[in-house]
């Protein structure tokens, strides 16, 4: 497994509220955690912050080689739980952090499968030489929307509530985190990204991008063209692939 990731401020923001961090937990079995933070300059980057550092550590202390894919799910559920609680306490203990929140996109990767468990806007994509397959659905009014047929994929892309969350990390004491499991492809590549990257780049253009370059190259190259497509938010960008 190879794993690699990138983060930028983008064009217009003055500080950068994602978090990421990337690695391996086994020789054969790699992590990816990408959260986007919210809740003024200050309390985004403190709300990505804690979640982004509160899975990372509960996945890399009880991931067991050969786990159960149960096991996997229930790890990477409790994990974000644990997380939705630290946030929410920081949240509650400091007045000038209320309201803060973030999202989430947890990733165990082995030969055979991606789990991902996710809350919020962030992305999971699997790359293959063929096509491009966007495995989170976003928890969003407009996603709602979509649902429910009162707007089109397309209206969404410019909706002007398109950042409106139904659920983030720490907001609130409890809750539901969304589940899938896919398979990992011989050739493919589970891309995880900030709204910073989805919201601007298309993704076939993400999927040309990483056809094209090679693996060290990807994130950075994904990034300066949502610059310079605006770079209207913070972009964050996380790679995986098998060696």
């Amino acid at each position: 497994m190879r794993t690699l990731g990138a983060s930028h401020p983008g064009r217009v923001r003055s500080s950068n509220q994602d978090a990421y961090l990337c690695g391996k937990l086994t020789e054969n079995t790699a992590f990816a955690v990408v959260c986007d933070g919210m809740g003024g300059a200050n309390g985004g980057n403190v709300a990505s912050s804690i979640a982004m550092r509160s899975i990372a550590d509960r996945l890399v202390d009880d991931y067991r080689e050969n786990a159960t894919p149960e096991a996997i799910r229930d790890l990477l559920e409790s994990a974000i739980m644990e997380a939705n609680g630290e946030v929410f306490r920081a949240a509650r203990e400091d007045p000038e952090l209320y309201g803060m929140g973030t999202t989430a996109v947890v990733a165990i990767a082995t030969a055979e499968a991606v789990y991902i468990a996710y809350v919020g806007d962030s992305r999971a994509y699997i790359i293959t030489p063929r096509e491009i397959n966007q495995v989170t659905k976003d928890h969003s009014v407009v996603q709602d929307m979509v649902d429910k047929g009162q707007i089109t994929a397309e209206e969404a892309k410019t909706h002007p509530q398109k950042h409106f969350l139904t659920r983030a990390l720490g907001v609130e004491p409890e809750l539901e985190c969304a589940f899938t499991r896919v398979a990992f492809p011989d050739n493919g590549t589970l891309l995880i990204c900030s709204d910073g990257l989805s919201n601007l780049v298309v993704p076939e253009m993400i999927e040309s991008l990483v056809r094209t370059f090679a693996f060290q190259d990807i994130p950075m190259k994904l990034i300066t063209t949502a610059n310079l497509a605006g770079g209207s938010d913070n972009i964050t960008v996380v790679v995986v692939t098998k060696s």
